[in-house]
């Protein structure tokens, strides 16, 4: 008996070992990969002359940028701005007021001199009853949908049926647009005639100075919080999504900042009622593509940059990734058919196993180990060996990898003016490993048993920093 325990604990540190040296040499190869990527990807993207060239032939396909907001008086009109200032040849921006109950229309009619006027959808998307069209006196090409609380879905499919154009992009309420993010992003569904959906960068805003809704010095936060953010952005955002972009297996495009054909939308009949649409949305793209035998491409392209807060406090931060947990599951859920499929290519048979097994179920194996590992240092039953490997693998390498892509994301990109701020990034962001992570690996545990909540959860919003574009 007591033979068998022993097996039983031997057996349990190395499965733990092995999972934890399996997932930090996959976020190590992703990492390289992905930078090498975006080296390559930045020097040709820092000739401009190309994209002027096609601004100027205005042979780009028109744009509706639809952006959802509920109670984002602060900062919706700072938003709304930057939108306003995008070069691109043809575009809309069509906000959709989701039933907030603060100040967010008054703030959008008194910075936008808006009017009300009639105007029918031209699709009919299912959504809550809008109760009013508005149109900007001052930017002609800014219309104000209030409608009923529906939620983001809800709110998408509103703002999708009233909106022009053959290509729409969503981008988040608290977030800024670089002024050239659409061109790139246009630029290639110009050149790929395949794509279908495409993802840019979202970046961190907290910290950075924004003058006339234009972020004009990037800096690091002070909040530890949100440097630690930063890093986890870097390695698990953009340097997953362009390795999986690469590989055909995309799965993912934020609803901070992504850019689809408005038909194929349709043709799924846009978004589905969810906490997870983003996710949801690219599954059922492609799955529908591949049952109608339509070739196409999802991908993501670095060079965009949508700047969007980031949680300031804790209870932001566990509230966000508790939703985000329980998008993914209902995600995967609704779209069970693709998993492990071959029918539906590299996105059923790599994209989805990961996403289930990494992502799903990492929460439960990470707290089933950090708690195994502290109830045992308790009752003296790990040994030294297993404690030395834990702690390195587990805790030494996630820090080596937050700092690492950090240092890489500057000398490939150099967005950051002053190497203090990356250096302060990648030692803050390296901290995610002692506290942070095991936080959100216990909400993400919790969340994975709270799927039927459909609660979207509040996040406490900040001004942006020095922006007066709203005044």
């Amino acid at each position: 008996m007591m033979k068998s325990v022993v097996y039983l604990l031997i057996f349990y540190q190395v499965l733990i070992l092995v999972y934890f040296l399996l997932l930090n040499s996959g976020y190590t190869f992703i990492t390289l990969f992905a930078f090498g990527f975006i080296r390559r990807s930045a020097d040709a993207a820092a000739d401009l002359e190309g994209l002027q060239r096609d601004l100027a032939l205005s042979n780009l396909r028109p744009i509706s940028i639809v952006i959802p907001a509920f109670n984002e008086e602060l900062n919706i009109a700072s938003t709304v701005f930057a939108a306003t200032k995008i070069q691109y040849p043809e575009f809309e921006v069509i906000v959709v007021n989701d039933g907030s109950n603060d100040g967010t229309l008054q703030a959008l009619k008194d910075r936008f001199d808006l009017k009300e006027i009639r105007r029918p959808a031209s699709i009919k998307l299912k959504s809550v009853p809008v109760r009013a069209v508005y149109v900007s006196g001052n930017h002609p090409n800014v219309w104000v949908l209030d409608k009923e609380n529906g939620g983001k879905a809800d709110a998408l499919n509103a703002g999708l049926s009233y909106s022009r154009f053959p290509l729409f992009c969503t981008i988040d309420a608290d977030s800024i647009l670089e002024t050239d993010a659409l061109l790139r992003m246009g630029q290639q569904f110009l050149l790929n005639k395949e794509l279908i959906a495409a993802g840019g960068a979202v970046r961190v805003l907290n910290g950075c100075e924004v003058r006339n809704s234009s972020v004009v010095k990037i800096k690091a936060p002070r909040s530890i919080l949100a440097n630690i953010q930063i890093a986890e952005y870097l390695r698990a955002f953009m340097a997953g999504r362009v390795a999986f972009g690469e590989i055909d297996s995309l799965l993912i495009i934020s609803g901070a900042f992504g850019i689809f054909r408005k038909d194929l939308v349709l043709a799924i009949n846009g978004f589905r009622r969810t906490v997870g649409e983003d996710m949801d949305l690219i599954l059922r793209l492609h799955r529908h593509c591949v049952d109608e035998g339509i070739r196409y491409k999802v991908y993501y392209i670095p060079e965009p940059v949508c700047w969007t807060q980031v949680p300031g406090d804790l209870l932001s931060l566990v509230r966000q990734r508790n939703r985000w947990q329980r998008g993914l599951f209902d995600s995967i859920w609704h779209n069970r058919i693709m998993l492990f499929n071959p029918k539906y290519g590299k996105p059923g048979v790599i994209g989805m196993p990961y996403f289930l097994i990494a992502e799903l179920c990492g929460p439960i194996i990470e707290f089933i180990g950090y708690f195994g590992f502290v109830l045992f240092l308790i009752f003296h039953l790990v040994s030294p060996v297993f404690a030395t490997l834990f702690f390195v693998v587990s805790i030494l390498w996630g820090m080596w990898l937050n700092a690492s892509a950090v240092l890489l994301d500057n000398f490939v990109i150099h967005r950051y003016q002053k190497l203090a701020d990356s250096y302060k990034i990648a030692l803050l962001g390296s901290l995610e490993y002692l506290g942070y992570r095991q936080l959100v690996a216990v909400e993400r545990l919790v969340a994975t048993f709270q799927v039927w909540h459909s609660h979207w959860g509040s996040m406490n919003r900040k001004p942006i920093q020095g922006d007066t574009s709203g005044e």
